[in-house]
């Protein structure tokens, strides 16, 4: 299978935001802030970053998911979740694994004393969401399990299902935030469900819900969605596209900055990287983005 997933709570590995919490990899250091400061160094050795609203989570170089808060010198002694991950994702019902056998891992307890649940073989990608959680299968298909009164599912059901079902086909990536998510098709389609009062899903559903899966937007190859808007890069001629829709910004997507490389959404945060290695932080919608300063 082939395709940009979305992992952790961005649209790439070097990139992580969540409520008000965020993360930024780069040359293998985790920088980590909170709200409208400014990124500070927090660990090395690291390969993929990801949060969750009340702490920070690392992919090191060896195969170890570890977690801490953010206490002074946290970082130094973190809780190792767990060995031999290939790819994680972290939010509101706990953290997903993903294993270097392709297995997908659901675990709930920060301090790593109770052992994740195995949930699924064959895994591609993962997002946990306020409500519902993710997975995708190597085959493309897209299975989802949580609350389902806002149209979580997109299959129509309105009624949380006892266990994982499969919802969509054709899936690369998928995100997930309150009450809404989105996925990544194959043929760069970007697909969404759910809450709509405040234009995640742009058009689809507007003001209320949509309980099935609508197309949103087309030529897209990566994701993500804060609680209030969505965001998607496009690849176009030799460069690509950061666009936007949702709270903050229009309804209907709109393009907001080129050569943009990774993009990740949180409460009303946008935080983006440019080809040039900078980083780009929108505190709330359509002002300007502020450049932000690595310490």
């Amino acid at each position: 299978m082939t395709g940009a997933g979305a992992l952790a709570d961005s649209s790439g590995r070097e990139l992580a935001s969540y409520y008000e919490r965020h993360m930024a990899l780069v040359d293998g250091v985790a920088h980590g802030w909170i709200g409208t400061g400014e990124p500070r160094r927090m660990r090395a050795g690291v390969v993929q970053v990801g949060v969750s609203k009340d702490a920070f989570f690392a992919l090191l170089d060896d195969g170890s998911l570890i977690t801490w808060t953010d206490s002074p010198r946290a970082a130094d002694n973190p809780t190792t979740l767990m060995r031999g991950v290939a790819s994680f994702a972290a939010g509101h019902s706990g953290w997903f694994v993903i294993d270097r056998s392709a297995v997908l891992w659901h675990g709930t307890d920060l301090a790593g004393a109770t052992p994740p649940r195995r949930i699924a073989q064959d895994a591609w990608a993962a997002c946990i969401g306020d409500s519902a959680d993710y997975f995708i299968t190597t085959d493309g298909t897209l299975h989802v399990h949580g609350l389902a009164q806002r149209g979580q599912y997109g299959d129509g059901r309105l009624a949380a299902s006892p266990g994982f079902v499969a919802t969509a086909r054709d899936a690369v990536a998928v995100k997930a935030h309150t009450g809404h998510a989105i996925h990544l098709r194959r043929d760069g389609v970007v697909m969404g469900t759910g809450g709509n009062r405040h234009g995640p899903l742009s058009s689809h559903g507007l003001g209320d819900k949509a309980d099935r899966w609508g197309r949103l937007f087309d030529g897209a190859v990566a994701i993500a969605t804060g609680s209030r808007h969505t965001l998607a890069i496009r690849a176009e001629g030799s460069g690509t596209q950061l666009w936007a829709w949702g709270e903050g910004f229009s309804i209907e997507p709109a393009r907001l900055l080129d050569h943009v490389t990774a993009v990740a959404a949180g409460d009303t945060a946008t935080i983006a990287r440019t080809a040039d290695g900078s980083l780009w932080q929108w505190d709330g919608g359509g002002a300007a983005p502020r450049r932000l300063t690595l310490r």
